[in-house]
């Protein structure tokens, strides 16, 4: 494995924790998203159910949508509700990832 797939199995099977929790996706073109995350793959590629757009007079061409898919490289980033976060098992996580990197070396 390297490490970037490493890196992206981490985040992959941390967002496979949040599937069915409402999340905030913001696109590189500014779009921000708010929906209950249904699915997540490997790629980081995401389908959101009950959608709406956090500035709908921004982008008005969005309101009819209810579901989306959206492909992980053009995510900015999501904001992700703060009680569903376990602080503690993602450092755990990346401290283990960081010394299989060092072994690995």
């Amino acid at each position: 494995l390297v490490a970037g797939s490493v890196r992206t199995m981490l985040f992959y099977s941390f967002f496979k924790t949040l599937v069915g929790k409402e999340i905030v996706v913001e696109l590189k073109n500014d779009l921000a998203i708010r929906g209950t995350l249904h699915s997540v793959d490997q790629y980081l590629n995401v389908k959101l159910l009950d959608i709406s757009v956090v500035e709908p007079d921004k982008f008005p061409h969005m309101q009819s949508i209810k579901h989306c898919f959206i492909r992980g490289s053009v995510i900015r980033y999501a904001q992700l509700p703060k009680a569903e976060v376990d602080v503690e098992l993602l450092q755990d996580a990346a401290r283990r990832e960081a010394q299989q990197q060092k072994a690995a070396k």
